[in-house]
């Protein structure tokens, strides 16, 4: 079917304006928030009452998404959950859900809040944008209401959703994203029944958006970047840390330089549950984060970045991850090699016994090279070099090859891959390597006291992990995290 003349007329008009406005770079915002949670969020409350713990959180997160405009912030993003909580029954959680509609009905809430009525928080978010002139990225529960005819519908006659919406700086819906890839935990949503891959156009930039557990699957994670494009990724996210790979910073960070797109994290803040770290990343490595696991303080970020990375100067080159390693000599396995869990998955370790040198330790095809120097060999740490190829099947399902220098939790070998945050041993140099059968590869490392090295480190083009200068800190792991996707269901 053919567009009536006008319509043409219309999105030629909107895409010549957004170029004509356009910027080559913007400044952005992630607010990491404490929430208020419910007294007791197994029993269902009344309307009222859900509304009234919704605006206290809306209270708090309108003074950021002000302090952020104030700031010249073009955009904020909000943590998941982060309006109402989480750990609901599926029947306490519906007197926070709203009838989201989609963006296509070209709706502002705070103008016209009666059009799709009852919608507060919705009305309330738009009111934040509009009034602040500010993009506003939250998340939402969605509802939406079914019958017989719809064999998949459920047995209380509605879908629940965990839902991203996002307004532009005039207060309208452009955005909606219902998450694909719930936790286990999230028995009180629905999955969607098909993957939505969400973007959007601004004057500075092409954005794609998903939700927390959504980052470690091909869809829509890789969809956004790798088909659509995608120059900067909104990331809402509830996330509970866990060493020595997948603390949020230290991932989320790994996960911007390996897909080369900018990406605005932003974590709820709840130490009891090791929820904290959020974050605006670039392809060249952090540009602002936060990880505070002593106080239970909330935390503004804001930074520039370039509105299209991929054209940038500091755009990191294409890899070749499997070069450099597939030329060194291949790997025969030692006797003084052993096995550790990490995350419940068996690594194969090998111990650095030597200040310096070059070491070797493979797991079925992956074979991980290690060169070292440390600036002093202390007897009281202990750091192995690891490799695990094989599919994780804990929390999801998903095939992983991960080559990893880590520090053990003691002088016990026992010990290693146990969560550790802190170190004192300083390495001069480190050059890390993997013989990877997939191009999605996330290169992580993580100084003592759970810090980032943005700057020290770089990837060359030959697949090598490696300090650019001296490293300023105590090294708690040097990371290659591989996610092979097409493997997950073999």
């Amino acid at each position: 079917m053919v567009p009536p003349r006008p319509v043409v007329h219309a999105a030629v008009f909107a895409l010549a304006a957004l170029q004509a406005l356009a910027s080559d770079t913007f400044i952005a915002a992630v607010y990491e928030h404490a929430v208020i949670l419910p007294r007791a969020a197994q029993e269902t409350v009344s309307p009222e009452d859900a509304l009234a713990l919704m605006n206290k959180n809306m209270d708090i997160l309108e003074g950021a998404i002000k302090e952020a405009a104030q700031q010249g912030a073009h955009i904020i993003v909000t943590p998941e959950d982060g309006i109402y909580g989480w750990v609901f029954t599926r029947e306490a959680i519906y007197p926070y859900l709203e009838d989201i509609p989609d963006p296509e009905v070209n709706w502002i809430p705070c103008t016209d809040p009666t059009r799709f009525a009852p919608t507060p928080v919705l009305e309330r978010l738009s009111c934040m944008a509009r009034n602040n002139s500010i993009y506003v990225v939250a998340n939402i529960g969605d509802k939406k209401s079914c019958n017989s005819s719809d064999p998949s519908c459920p047995s209380d006659g509605r879908y629940q959703y965990n839902t991203n919406v996002v307004f532009d700086s005039e207060g309208k819906l452009v955005a909606r994203y219902h998450k694909y890839n719930l936790f286990m935990s999230e028995e009180q949503f629905n999955y969607p029944k098909e993957p939505e891959a969400v973007t959007f156009e601004t004057h500075f930039g092409k954005f794609g958006i998903f939700t927390c557990f959504d980052i470690l699957f091909w869809e829509p994670a890789v969809v956004l970047v790798s088909k659509l494009q995608v120059d900067t990724v909104l990331f809402p996210t509830a996330w509970m840390n866990v060493l020595p790979f997948l603390t949020a910073v230290e991932f989320h960070s790994a996960w911007a330089m390996g897909m080369r797109v900018n990406f605005l994290a932003s974590n709820t803040h709840n130490t009891i549950m090791s929820m904290t770290g959020s974050g605006i990343y670039a392809p060249d490595g952090a540009r602002a984060y936060y990880y505070n696991m002593k106080t239970e303080d909330g935390r503004l970020l804001i930074a520039e970045l370039d509105s299209h990375p991929r054209l940038s100067p500091a755009s990191p080159p294409a890899v070749s991850w499997s070069s450099y390693a597939s030329s060194v000599e291949k790997c025969i396995p030692d006797e003084r090699d052993f096995s550790g869990l990490i995350f419940y998955d068996q690594f194969t370790f090998s111990e650095l016994t030597k200040p310096e040198g070059s070491i070797t330790v493979c797991q079925k095809d992956l074979h991980c090279h290690l060169s070292y120097k440390m600036a002093e060999k202390r007897e009281d740490e202990v750091y192995v070099l690891g490799a695990f190829d094989g599919l994780h099947v804990v929390e999801g399902q998903y095939y992983l090859q991960i080559c990893t220098l880590l520090k053990c939790k003691s002088t016990d070998l026992s010990t290693c891959g146990q969560p550790v945050e802190t170190a004192q041993t300083k390495f001069d140099m480190f050059s890390l390597s993997g013989t990877f059968g997939t191009n999605y590869v996330f290169p992580e490392v993580l100084y003592s006291d759970v810090q980032l090295a943005p700057g020290e480190f770089e990837v060359l083009n030959d697949g090598r992990l490696i300090s650019k200068t001296k490293p300023t800190k105590p090294v708690v792991t040097v990371t290659l995290f591989g996610r092979w996707y097409e493997k997950d269901h073999l």
